[in-house]
């Protein structure tokens, strides 16, 4: 008995092990192994794509910074913010060429990306979640997220909602797309800045952070895929879960 007792007990930390190392192999092949392509473009081209996305960039900017100073409960807020997305749409189409992008499959592109790309918007959302508990006890960061709940307490949760989900699609459509595919150099570090610099135009630090820290794993699922439907899968769960579980947190 006592020898079946010793065979048996590492079991468990190797069924755990064998667990951790399949997660670790998982994130490594979604977030950073390449998956092959060619996506590359001519000077001239990588040229024009930079100009557009340098001037819709600033465009964005200045809409988004307009959009979220409406006053909650004002109509003018949803036709600020599509437009806010017709911005950053057009801007992502006139740069050039998008692509959506493969999981990494042995030598060889696999499948599209969505199950892992749903899954770590999931998790991101359990993140911010988490610690929005924490936020919600400091009086001016509890302002800050109140400023941007207040559009959600004052208006159409269902048209909030699909606002919320067509500006995700549009901004990975713009930063994940047309500006990295712009940047030659450490495209994750520039278009998540690049997103964050735009953001701070609302003047909101929590919208700031939160953009730092989606930006930096959509930019890192970009990297990985070589496209914009993991991205976007990303975001726009994140974002809609967020506007799903926030209000309940800080009601």
């Amino acid at each position: 008995m006592h020898l079946y007792r010793c065979k048996t007990k590492p079991e468990a930390p190797r069924r755990v092990t064998t667990v951790l190392d399949g997660v670790r192999r998982l994130v490594r092949r979604t977030l950073w192994d390449k998956v092959p392509r060619d996506h590359r473009e001519s000077d001239r081209d990588l040229r024009r794509r930079q100009r557009v996305t340098v001037a819709f960039v600033v465009l964005g900017a200045v809409v988004l910074g307009l959009s979220l100073r409406i006053e909650p409960g004002n109509d003018w807020f949803y036709p600020a913010t599509l437009g806010l997305a017709a911005v950053w749409t057009v801007g992502a189409f006139a740069s050039g060429p998008l692509h959506l992008g493969r999981m990494v499959h042995g030598e060889q592109p696999g499948p599209r990306p969505i199950l892992m790309p749903a899954a770590y918007g999931v998790l991101l959302a359990l993140v911010f979640a988490l610690g929005a508990l924490v936020v919600r006890e400091v009086p001016w960061l509890d302002a800050q997220v109140q400023h941007v709940l207040d559009h959600a307490d004052q208006g159409s949760v269902p048209l909030l909602a699909v606002i919320t989900a067509v500006n995700g699609v549009a901004e990975e459509l713009f930063f994940r797309g047309a500006v990295y595919a712009a940047t030659p150099r450490y495209p994750v570090v520039v278009t998540t800045l690049a997103y964050t610099a735009a953001t701070l135009a609302t003047g909101n630090l929590m919208l700031v952070f939160a953009a730092l820290l989606l930006g930096s794993l959509v930019g890192l699922e970009r990297r990985a895929t070589g496209g914009i439907q993991a991205p976007v899968i990303t975001h726009v769960l994140w974002s809609v879960t967020m506007l799903a579980v926030l209000p309940a947190l800080f009601g």
